[in-house]
């Protein structure tokens, strides 16, 4: 920890005193342990509260807690400034255990203006933190949200613990001799109540002050602007009286390994160059910029060095076209898009299909229909997954539970592609993509090697010397992949059925049955790991099964009902088509199952159709993660019947 241009002194866990500085000003401030602490940082959309929460997790990160997050800010680029459609918010809950969601209420709010309380308060629990920019609660302000009176000088929040701060006066002063305008000054405020919360949770500092230098590496001026601004907020909290607890959080007992702070965005698309390098394959990304999906773009871009190529298409089905044509090359090709881009895509990904190449079609759901809410999550393309394409055109579905999981996602979805020569459709979610957590670094021998196996021979049967581009592989159904320009290994392929075997165009009723069904059963026989299930008791007559980012809040809700007595099961599916193996088994060993979705049931319709097992639905749409609470007292339910 640095910092003090203003040190102090502070209590120890004993109660001694502990010296913080050596200038003589001294303040005793009482030490709070603490397992676990949900902090949201909310304000304008112009505020840079993702920059502040996304900072303060790094801190938490390299301290070594264990820690989630959840990013929610508008859909429009600049919302009308201090409405509640503009409020822009970061959530961090961070622990010294291993947590599973990014909390349900927080035990801090900071609240830069008065939008920013009106929109969250309601998830403040009685007794919480409220950290407010009293300098931002000016009656324009208070009009634009409905408050009649200013709540920091009412009676309203009594029952909060309330800490009224002037942060944009006091950043400014910090700034006074910097020779910046008061509007860049008073900008730099979140980085004050930055700091007075790394001092508030005794955070580590020295990584935002290199962030900040690298950040504003052309405008040094700007860096130590807000530098000073950090300061200002963590000394701060070192001198004011109106601060006398601080809170620690010890570090989590993490298994043994390199770790990093990763969204699920880095983490598909580290997946995906990791899956380029095991394979031995190039990486094309045809992609058209897309809310949540674009970092998948951006973060690839990077990636030059791993032989990956990225195109910014002009449109949808020009990204899945120029990756199709890039698989056909020999090629690992990959599209990313949400859910509007995906029905775009359908059409080329049924010629995918038809064409039996690798691809890779990433859809970070978002909430819909049509345009929806470009940031907020959901569930609700599954089904489009499933069936949205003409035709029987069936393709393997995989689905990751948490941000760090996409990585193992990305590769999994590539073997499967490559060794079945298929199309796989990964889903992941805007709560997935934006989220982080701490992710052990895996070791690069541990990862599976993927052996592309491409034709080098002509193989046709009847002895005529020629390449047939649809003779299968015994075990898998695949068909060869033969890279253009291969000498003697000519050949045609498209969206016309084509012979089985010779691949020749064909209009025959037989053949064209023959190979719809050889297409179904390449992808119902792809072997995938059996499920496993949580019953620890062994007794349990209900299970709960989920698909995607549920988990965090299915397994933290499942924590919370064995902790007061109960006995319930979980499961949670990754591969969603085709499922386990032994899914079947599972669901007739308990009385009843309850599948949470964000969305109307979707998995719940496949599970009743399939196993013909009353699946019981618990829904939820409105652009939010479950909460881990909400889903707690739902299958306390299911259990009472």
């Amino acid at each position: 920890m640095t910092i003090p241009d203003t040190p102090v002194k502070s209590t120890a866990d004993d109660g001694s005193p502990q010296s913080n500085g050596t200038n003589g000003q001294h303040r005793e401030v009482e030490v709070q342990q603490r397992h676990r602490v949900v902090i949201r940082f909310a304000g304008d959309s112009g505020d840079g509260m993702q920059l502040t929460g996304d900072r303060f997790t790094s801190e938490a990160a390299a301290f070594g807690n264990d820690l989630a997050t959840q990013p929610n800010f508008p859909a429009e680029i600049r919302a009308p400034q201090g409405t509640l459609p503009g409020v822009s918010s970061f959530q961090l809950h961070f622990a010294d255990y291993d947590i599973l969601t990014p909390g349900d209420r927080p035990d801090v709010l900071v609240a830069m203006n008065p939008a920013a309380l009106k929109a969250n308060l309601a998830d403040l629990p009685l007794g919480g933190i409220l950290i407010a920019n009293s300098d931002d609660f000016s009656k324009r302000n208070l009009t634009k949200v409905g408050y009649t009176a200013n709540p920091l000088e009412d009676e309203s929040l009594s029952a909060y613990t309330v800490y009224s701060v002037q942060m944009a006066t006091l950043a400014q002063g910090a700034l006074a001799e910097t020779g910046l305008s008061k509007k860049d000054a008073e900008r730099s405020k979140n980085m004050f109540a930055l700091g007075l919360l790394c001092w508030m949770y005794h955070r580590p500092t020295e990584g935002t002050e290199r962030f900040l230098r690298e950040k504003f590496s052309r405008r040094p001026d700007l860096a130590e602007a807000n530098i000073l601004a950090f300061r200002a907020g963590w000394n701060y909290g070192e001198t004011t009286e109106a601060f006398a607890v601080t809170y620690e959080v010890a570090a989590a007992k993490l298994k043994v390994g390199t770790y990093r702070q990763i969204t699920g965005n880095t983490a598909l698309a580290y997946g995906i160059v990791a899956a380029g390098q095991q394979s031995g394959l190039p990486v094309f990304l045809g992609s058209y910029p897309i809310t949540p999906a674009s970092d998948i773009l951006h973060e690839l871009s990077k990636h030059k060095a791993f032989g990956v190529t990225t195109f910014q298409a002009e449109d949808e089905i020009s990204g899945i076209g120029s990756a199709i044509g890039a698989a056909f090359g020999g090629a690992l090709g990959v599209t990313t898009t949400s859910g509007p881009g995906i029905s775009l895509k359908s059409e080329a990904t049924g010629l995918a299909v038809a064409l039996e190449l690798p691809l890779l079609v990433i859809d970070v759901q978002r909430g819909g229909p049509s345009t929806g809410l470009p940031t907020k999550t959901e569930q609700s393309d599954l089904l489009q997954a499933m069936y949205g394409r003409n035709g029987e055109s069936p393709l393997p579905i995989i689905a990751p539970q948490s941000p760090g999981d996409c990585f193992d996602a990305a590769i999994e979805a590539t073997r499967l592609a490559v060794t079945y020569r298929t199309p796989v459709m990964i889903l992941s979610d805007g709560s997935l993509a934006n989220g982080s957590e701490p992710w052990k670094v895996p070791d690069v021998a541990d990862l599976p090697v993927i052996e592309p196996k491409f034709a080098t021979a002509p193989n046709a049967t009847d002895g005529s010397g020629e390449f047939w581009p649809y003779l299968r592989d015994d075990d898998t159904l695949a068909r060869p992949w033969a890279v253009p320009g291969t000498a003697g290994l000519e050949h045609r392929i498209g969206g016309l059925e084509k012979a089985d075997g010779k691949g020749s165009i064909s209009y025959d009723p037989e053949n064209h049955e023959r190979m719809v069904r050889l297409r179904q059963a390449k992808i119902d026989g792809i072997a995938v790991p059996d499920m496993d299930v949580d019953d620890p008791s062994a007794a349990a007559d209900t299970l709960v099964l989920g698909w995607g980012s549920t988990y965090g809040p299915i397994a933290a809700a499942v924590r919370r009902l064995r902790a007061a007595g109960e006995s319930i099961a979980q499961a949670h599916l990754r591969h969603l088509n085709p499922f386990p193996s032994n899914l079947g088994a599972v669901l007739k060993r308990y009385d009843k199952v309850v599948i949470p979705e964000m969305n109307l049931g979707q998995l719940a319709t496949l599970i009743r159709a399939k196993y013909l097992v009353d699946a019981h639905s618990y829904n939820q749409v409105n652009g939010m993660p479950f909460k881990a609470e909400q889903l707690a007292t739902a299958l306390k339910e299911a259990i009472d019947g």
